[in-house]
Parts: C-alpha cells; sequence; structure tokens
C-alpha cells in the first residue's frame, strides 16, 4: 500500500456537493428521503452516527487519500468505511444541502481551555427557521444536532452538553464529574473554504504533534454507550458511570475492529499490524 498522503480538495470557493449520490449515502445510513425539518435533521444526524464510525485507519497507514467529496464518498459510502471530522462533516454537508437545507461549515479549536488548535470542522444547519449545530465527526461526542442558542442543554446519548455563547464564540461542553469540560469553540460567522480544511487535515494527518499520526483512534456512540479504541486500549463507558477498560493486542486487532464496524481487506490489515508493532505499546 502506497504510504503518501493525497491531497484532493479543490482550492476554490465551491463545495462541489454534486459529487456525492443522494441515494447511496441514505442507503448506507438507512435513512428515508424526507422534506428539509428539524425533526428530519435530528433523524438523519442519529442515522449517520451510528452508522459510520469515527476512525483514523488510513492516516496511521500513510495513506489517506484526501477529503475530496470523491474519495469520502467512495470510502465511506461504497467501501463502508468511516473516517475523521473533515470526511463525516464535508458529507453531511454535501447531502443537507442537496436535501433543502440551508449549511455553513465551520472550524473549531479543539479544547479551548488548554492549548487546542483549530483544526475540528462541524456544521451550521438551517431548518425550520432555527440554526442547529450538527456535529457528526467529533467521535463519541453528540449523537444528535443542537439548537444554536446561548445555553442550550441537550442529553446526548445520555451525556448532557451544553451550548454557550462569548461574543462571537460559540463553545459546546460536556458534564463530567469535574463540571463543565470545554471540547471545541467556534465562531459561527466565520466560514471556512475548502482550502482551510486541507490546511487543517494536511495537520492532523502528517505532524508528529497531532495525536491521530502516531495511533490507533476508532469511536462509537449510542445511546447509553460510548467505545473508544486508543492505541491499544479499548474504552467502554456507559452513561451511568460505568467505565471498563480492556487491552486489545494485535492478535485480537481484526475481530476488536470489526466489532467497532470498521472491516479492513487482509492487506490494509497486514500493514496495520506492521506498523502498529513497530510502537511499543504493540510490541
Amino acid at each position: 500500500m502506497s504510504s503518501r498522503i493525497e491531497r484532493t480538495v479543490p482550492t476554490g470557493t465551491g463545495w462541489d456537493v454534486e459529487l456525492v449520490d443522494v441515494g447511496e449515502y441514505l442507503a448506507r445510513v438507512e435513512h428515508p428521503r424526507l422534506p428539509p425539518t428539524a425533526d428530519a435533521l435530528r433523524s438523519l444526524h442519529e442515522a449517520h452516527v451510528r452508522t459510520i464510525p469515527f476512525e483514523n485507519v488510513d492516516v496511521v497507514l500513510g495513506a489517506h487519500r484526501g477529503i475530496g467529496l470523491q474519495a469520502v464518498t467512495d470510502k465511506l459510502v461504497r467501501r463502508r468505511r468511516g473516517g475523521y471530522c473533515f470526511e463525516h462533516a464535508l458529507l453531511f454537508a454535501a447531502v443537507a444541502e442537496q436535501l433543502g437545507y440551508g449549511v455553513s461549515r465551520l472550524i473549531s479549536r479543539v479544547q479551548p481551555h488548554r492549548v487546542g488548535p483549530r483544526t475540528h470542522m462541524s456544521l451550521k444547519v438551517r431548518a425550520d427557521g432555527s440554526d442547529y449545530l450538527v456535529d457528526v465527526g467529533f467521535g463519541s461526542g453528540l449523537l444528535s444536532t443542537m439548537p444554536l442558542r446561548d445555553g442550550t442543554v441537550a442529553d446526548q446519548a445520555g451525556w448532557k452538553h451544553r451550548l454557550t455563547r462569548h461574543d462571537r464564540t460559540w463553545t459546546l461542553a460536556k458534564q463530567t464529574a469535574q463540571g463543565w469540560e470545554p471540547q471545541h469553540a467556534f465562531d459561527e460567522n466565520d466560514e471556512q473554504r475548502p482550502i482551510d480544511y486541507e490546511v487543517a487535515h494536511h495537520y492532523v494527518c502528517t505532524h508528529p504533534s497531532s495525536p491521530f499520526t502516531h495511533q490507533l483512534i476508532v469511536m462509537r456512540l449510542e445511546p447509553g454507550l460510548g467505545r473508544r479504541l486508543i492505541g491499544n486500549t479499548l474504552t467502554v463507558e456507559h452513561a451511568d458511570g460505568r467505565l471498563e477498560q480492556t487491552p486489545v493486542p494485535l492478535e485480537q486487532l481484526e475481530d476488536t475492529l470489526r466489532s467497532l464496524d470498521v472491516v479492513l481487506d487482509r492487506g490494509e490489515m497486514a500493514e496495520l499490524r506492521a506498523r502498529l508493532s513497530q510502537h511499543p505499546e504493540h510490541a
């Protein structure tokens, strides 16, 4: 397998949404084609998160094909793989626009209370006269949409999340045992261009400081349950506070990935094992 990063995002201002076949996407997430209402948006968001995994396998392999919509659709829809935030959000935005929603593409600073970079993509989507945060690519974060209103608190698969606004900046926070922990922050008026995501994607999938380049990350979310494979540890988190952690040796990796809905072909699996075996935690 080639160890190269392809960058296929157009550098103009167009989003090429017509490259995504809406029918194929809806079949992938098993959701009917509905008029663009707030309820339909909420349902489609949940169908997407339940169906398409968050995963960085191609980044670990050094073989990511880029975040152009043709590559994204081929991977997430036709090959039934997952991806990370840029892939998820760009795909959902293209579908939402073709279904008749108003879509603004945003970029967020991850962990804004610390030193997080602006490397997360989310969306502002308008439905029934109101704006909603659509965040289908934040790992095991949001299962459904959130009304973009200051002080909004919503249950997300059993975990409370809150949106607050200060001047132009919105912050999404998650309630933990230590209080409200900021997840990411964004300016809803600072809409991006395709090249902005290409720059962020290049950092995330190539920079040695990026958490995605040196460890496997797979996340799944469903009501009451979040599952995360980080490195060689599978963490299962229950909404009632229970936490289970299990080591995943290389000989169990394929079965674990399948349980998280990530299915690789024989060559991909062999190369992934070979690359991970070079890391001390897997040796």
